[in-house]
């Protein structure tokens, strides 16, 4: 997992002012730490392609409207959903989650083309998938991700194969580097199996 630390934005000191300048930089000065942003990993590239066969497009993964953020989800034994604080993804999280699909199917170079919808690629075959879960359990203490997927005969449209895929990490405690270490340990398990069953067909 990569991390970065965002840098909070500097004061604007407004020349001549000297008052409203030193104004702001004591209001930079008193605002809220920025939170850290931190990234989820692709699987590692293949030490050796087997036979290009099909072409594939991955749409991005609908899930419900918090997975929309860039937020660290927790979800709490009663079933309220909170933001963890101190923390953000890279990217809205169904998008990142589509780009590490996308990269770790690239690596295992099994595929002939893997692409996006928006790259108007001709394709065999679209994968859809649904994020069902990709949050903190606090009750368990759990990094919980759940996808469905779905393979789509580009030219019928007909669903030539359909799986969930989930995976379970325990996490230490509830914070933003030990939850985003979690949901990425997760993820990579989850992204193995998809990849696998991606190439095998389905």
């Amino acid at each position: 997992m990569r991390l970065t630390a965002s840098s909070p934005r500097s004061g604007l000191l407004v020349p001549g002012l000297v008052a409203a300048g030193l104004a702001l930089l004591l209001g930079a000065c008193g605002s809220g730490a920025v939170p850290t942003t931190f990234d989820l990993t692709a699987l590692p590239g293949a030490a050796r392609g087997g036979a290009a066969r099909r072409s594939i497009v991955v749409a991005e993964p609908v899930g419900l409207q918090p997975f929309e953020a860039d937020r660290i989800i927790v979800r709490e034994p009663g079933g309220a959903v909170s933001y963890l604080g101190g923390g953000q993804w890279a990217d809205r999280l169904p998008r990142l989650v589509q780009t590490r699909i996308i990269q770790s199917l690239e690596n295992a170079n099994r595929l002939k083309s893997v692409s996006r919808p928006s790259d108007k690629v001709a394709a065999d075959t679209v994968l859809i998938t649904d994020l069902r879960a990709f949050d903190i359990n606090a009750g368990t203490r759990e990094a919980v991700v759940d996808l469905s997927a779905k393979l789509v005969q580009e030219s019928s449209g007909t669903v030539v194969a359909a799986r969930v895929f989930q995976a379970r990490v325990p996490v230490a405690e509830v914070n933003a580097p030990v939850a985003a270490n979690g949901l990425d340990r997760a993820l990579s398990t989850v992204l193995v199996d998809l990849v696998r069953w991606i190439n095998a067909g389905g």
